[in-house]
């Protein structure tokens, strides 16, 4: 997940977060047809299986922790199979009583890691097992600067650790941190913003709440590659686009072929919010959520999108997109 490379493999009513809507109750389907109801998407992979977490939505309320479900093929889903009633994070053993958001797994010094929003806040809890339970004893954030959510950590060649999130200040803007080496923290003095919502595809509806988040940051060819969502997460324009540069700090240059991903692509609203990984064979692949249909938003829906690079650019193929289901 994220950079496996380097991490052994991560209206002013619009001020609300990607995730603090409250979800509706999924349609029935059966047992060998139902999609897999998880928004702000990440998937890990270690030793033949694919491990899926995200934002929980539907019939399990997003206040409780993080499920998780399993695959060895990405087209066959297992869950959710958390060690605790399906949860790998439960509530009450780390940070957090609501509003369980954008999970990031990792390992660290033998550890499995989940980096989380919880209270409009960032936390991590740790591991033995993908699958969980996830504990912390310190049941604290990891900051306290305001409220920020979103979180990724990259890990540069040089072995610097990186926060990307996004802080709540006036409109969704993603700044980036260079973190303590024992990730108990951010070191304040690197805090910097990359991006907002300025260009019209990224605030379509003109809200003076503008939205950029769900960061997830690459390096290729000594380039680095921030892919994020904007708009509102309602909105059906919700889209993926990507931004460079030539340092972890920025500055950030927007790619001018932004979105890359989006309703016009793919013909179903509220695409975006996801995260990059690669699959058995190397295959670079986008895992998101999408609206759960074009005249509903809610629950959203997981799934994956082949993307890759052309050049210095980011491209997707729109006829590679899947949905997820159990």
């Amino acid at each position: 997940m994220k950079n496996y490379k380097y991490f052994n493999l991560l209206a002013l009513f619009f001020v609300v977060t990607c995730c603090a809507q409250p979800e509706k109750t999924a349609q029935k389907t059966s047992s060998n047809d139902r999609p897999i109801l998880l928004a702000d998407p990440t998937i890990f992979y270690e030793n033949g299986v694919y491990y899926l977490y995200g934002t929980t939505t539907g019939n399990f309320p997003n206040g409780e922790g993080f499920q998780v479900y399993t695959s060895s093929d990405l087209k066959k889903w297992k869950g959710p199979v958390g060690a605790q009633n399906g949860l790998a994070l439960k509530k009450g053993d780390a940070f957090g009583t609501k509003g369980f958001w954008a999970p990031q797994i990792f390992k660290f010094d033998g550890k499995y890691q989940i980096i989380y929003t919880a209270d409009e806040n960032i936390a991590i809890a740790t591991s033995d097992s993908p699958l969980g339970p996830f504990k912390s004893d310190s049941k604290a954030p990891m900051f306290n600067l305001g409220k920020q959510i979103d979180p990724f950590i990259f890990v540069d060649q040089d072995g610097k650790k990186y926060l990307y999130h996004v802080r709540l200040i006036d409109g969704n803007r993603i700044f980036v941190a260079e973190l303590k080496e024992d990730l108990s923290g951010i070191k304040e003095e690197t805090l910097k913003e990359c991006i907002s919502g300025v260009l019209p595809w990224e605030n379509t509806q003109n809200v003076p709440w503008p939205v950029t988040e769900g960061p997830t940051v690459l390096k290729h060819n000594g380039l680095y590659y921030m892919i994020y969502s904007a708009n509102d997460f309602r909105n059906p324009d919700y889209a993926v686009g990507y931004a460079t540069a030539k340092s972890p700090y920025g500055p950030w240059e927007k790619a001018v072929e932004s979105p890359i991903i989006s309703r016009k692509d793919l013909g179903i609203n509220g695409v975006g919010h996801g995260d990059v990984f690669y699959d058995k064979n190397g295959k670079m692949k986008y895992v998101l959520h999408t609206h759960y249909s074009n005249n509903e938003v809610s629950p959203r829906k997981a799934g994956i999108i082949d993307i890759d690079f052309e050049g210095n650019k980011i491209r997707a193929n729109a006829k590679s997109f899947v949905l997820l289901k159990e």
